[in-house]
């Protein structure tokens, strides 16, 4: 049996969030029918990270475990003909044998996961800052229609830099063992209207980057000062931050893994104006 490894982009505008759901209006569910329409049989995946109503991906990674053999063009060509427009698969490596086993089996250096194998996630959040909304925009990047100023978010993101517990931005619901990640850079880029936020760390938690974001743009108004998500960190209490911002500028943009594996990923930057 082998492992398969597939690229997998989405407009998640239509869809309710990634993971399998009864309703069967979730990119997990989509993604699981089109392979099973084409294997003619029923194929669980696992991919790297799961994303919310909404929000899309450049390149969330997934994988299954098949005994089928099929070239990876195939695999690609295959899959997407059963697929809706909004969701796709980029590209598929076909990857080692596997046998079952559990969770706790799990040997990084020598079996590839799809969540376990990640080095670290980049998630970009797109933002539209005008006086007024753009309907072509609707869906592919948040809204802020007061002025911000990105010098002043780039000072506050100075102290969330390394190995902190995050559970100031962290949702109520949040299900990971541990609010502890490391962020390993916070990027923030104004191009004319719209202000692209990268993020990159070790993990993220449930509506992480949503909350800093929401965050950032009370810092970007003024209404906070830039110390503001330093004390937020330290304090660990969701309760007084800023709310969760709105999902439709926020991407899945990047996982990334040991070259070991040699999957042929992608460095897209299929962005709305961008």
């Amino acid at each position: 049996m082998k492992r398969i490894a597939l690229g997998v982009q989405y407009n998640g505008t239509d869809w309710q969030g990634y993971q399998v759901q009864p309703h069967g209006q979730t990119v997990q569910d989509k993604l699981e029918g089109a392979i099973e329409k084409f294997a003619c049989v029923h194929i669980g995946t696992t991919c790297a990270g799961r994303t919310d109503a909404g929000v899309h991906a450049l390149g969330q990674v997934v994988h299954f475990d098949t005994d089928l053999q099929r070239e990876p063009h195939a695999w690609v060509r295959g899959i997407n003909a059963f697929l809706p427009e909004s969701i796709g698969v980029r590209w598929a490596k076909e990857l080692h044998e596997v046998v079952a086993y559990g969770e706790a089996e799990f040997d990084p250096a020598a079996d590839f996961h799809a969540r376990f194998s990640a080095r670290s996630r980049t998630y970009h959040y797109l933002l539209y800052n005008n006086a007024v909304r753009a309907p072509l925009l609707a869906g592919r990047a948040g809204f802020m229609h007061r002025p911000l100023d990105v010098e002043r978010m780039r000072e506050a993101v100075r102290p969330l830099i390394g190995t902190h517990d995050f559970s100031a931005f962290r949702a109520s619901g949040c299900q990971a063992k541990t609010p502890v990640k490391e962020m390993h850079e916070i990027a923030i880029e104004r191009h004319g209207d719209m202000i692209l936020f990268t993020l990159r760390a070790s993990a993220f938690l449930h509506h992480m980057v949503r909350n800093l974001v929401g965050a950032l743009i009370y810092v970007g108004q003024g209404r906070e000062d830039t110390e503001w998500l330093g004390e937020l960190l330290a304090g660990r209490d969701r309760t007084v931050a800023a709310p969760t911002f709105m999902p439709d500028g926020l991407y899945l943009a990047n996982i990334d893994y040991d070259p070991k594996w040699g999957l042929p990923q992608e460095t897209p930057r299929i962005l709305p104006a961008f």
